[in-house]
């Protein structure tokens, strides 16, 4: 376990610039209502989740989907550096991230293996009308509609997120009989915050609304994010807190939701603008991203936590915030001050430490050196605890998947 603290309780608007078809070019979309899936249909109500039948798509259908995944990949890349120039420091930083990428290709190309073509991945579930409206679901080898459920928005710096980030975390939990659906957003220059939350919002929506039909269990579900994607879905919690207080209109409730993990998370970004600022995410287009000066405001749940009433607080589930001491890419007090902030309001709040982590490592190094992984270890103990019938999922301890000196190499170079 990590060092574990208790408490008790946009100048711009480019919506809609590029990416007008979906991910496999002509396949037509499917209604938000629909709760099934781009790759073969709905993965199953009950029994076996995954297997060999005529509902698993073939190698052609899963090689074009491939492709087309990549080429959403790099025309985002590049449209993102048109907009963002060549100077020299992100020009180092894609260096960099280059030869991270390359240092961690023997474990990249296992999990890729095992999301295009595992029977047990349903990939791009539509839960929406916008173009990156889509979920991946990972799913356990049987679920009897008792499973656990974990909708996880994954990371970016808000501008290269993208779903299949979360396949490593999907794959470790689902051996593990949770059921894991990683939410696709848009990202920069496609949209700003306030798209990005409301995509994430509508994912855990179809989540809370259609889960039982891939036979997860309505009342388990849990909410978890990393990095931006733990700032997105802090907002989408926070805001939806805040509708039902005041008696609005909603399509989800934060009851639904059973707890809340933060992972490696910022909370508050008025604070952070500057720190962002230094690491290469420049102020101007930070401040694109979150819509102005005042979004920095209204994007902040630590902030919105205080100006938040008693009724709106005290409707939310328990948060559970992890983070790494040595990330410099979003400090630890990040995660620590929101706590605070929570703590004060009455919310049950707890934070878990990892001495030493970086902004990578809990999330893409420790899994793929195998064995025994804290974060996912300490999230289960969440889930098992929760469990109405006392037992506890247990999984197959990881296999390695990159040498260890690939993976100290790659943690020095990475621009994380």
């Amino acid at each position: 376990m990590g060092i574990e603290m208790e408490y008790n309780t946009i100048d711009v608007n480019l919506e809609g610039l590029y990416l007008n078809r979906t991910l496999s070019g002509s396949r037509r979309r499917k209604s938000s209502g629909d709760a099934a899936d781009s790759d073969g249909g709905i993965g199953g109500g009950g029994g076996e989740c995954g297997g060999d039948d005529d509902t698993c798509p073939s190698f052609r259908r899963d090689m074009e989907h491939a492709a087309a995944e990549t080429y959403l990949i790099t025309r985002l890349a590049f449209t993102l550096l048109q907009y963002l120039g060549l100077g020299y420091r992100w020009i180092s930083q894609l260096l960099a991230l280059g030869v991270y990428a390359i240092l961690l290709m023997p474990g990249f190309i296992q999990v890729g293996y095992y999301y295009f073509f595992s029977s047990q991945v349903r990939r791009s579930v539509v839960y929406g009308d916008q173009p990156r409206n889509r979920l991946d679901l990972y799913l356990p080898k049987t679920c009897d509609g008792s499973n656990p459920v974990v909708a996880f928005v994954t990371g970016g710096a808000w501008i290269i997120g993208y779903k299949a980030w979360g396949s490593l975390l999907g794959r470790r939990l689902a051996e593990r009989g949770v059921i894991v659906a990683c939410i696709d957003y848009r990202n920069f220059p496609q949209g700003t915050i306030g798209d990005m939350v409301r995509d994430a919002s509508q994912g855990i929506s179809f989540i809370c609304n259609n889960v039982a039909i891939y036979g997860g269990d309505p009342k388990q579900i849990y909410l978890m994010g990393q990095s931006a994607g733990a700032h997105i879905s802090a907002c989408a919690l926070m805001d939806q807190a805040v509708k039902e207080a005041n008696g609005e209109r909603i399509s989800w409730s934060v009851s639904q939701i059973k707890a809340y993990f933060g992972l490696s998370g910022g909370y508050n970004m008025t604070e952070l603008v500057d720190h962002f600022h230094q690491r290469g995410l420049y102020k101007r287009i930070f401040l694109s991203i979150m819509e102005g000066e005042l979004g920095l405001h209204r994007f902040s749940p630590e902030i919105v936590a205080k100006e938040s009433s008693a009724k709106a607080l005290s409707l939310l589930p328990p948060i559970i915030l992890f983070h790494g001491t040595g990330d410099y890419s979003i400090p630890s007090s990040a995660s620590e001050n929101f706590a605070k902030v929570l703590k004060n309001a009455g919310v049950q709040v707890r934070v878990v430490l990892y001495e030493g982590k970086t902004h990578t490592d809990l999330f893409l190094q420790d899994p793929l050196r195998g064995g025994r992984d804290e974060l996912v270890e300490d999230v289960m103990v969440t889930i098992n605890n929760n469990n109405a019938d006392g037992t506890n999922l247990v999984g197959p301890i990881p296999r390695r998947l990159v040498p260890e000196w690939q993976l100290q190499l790659a943690r020095r170079i990475s621009p994380f």
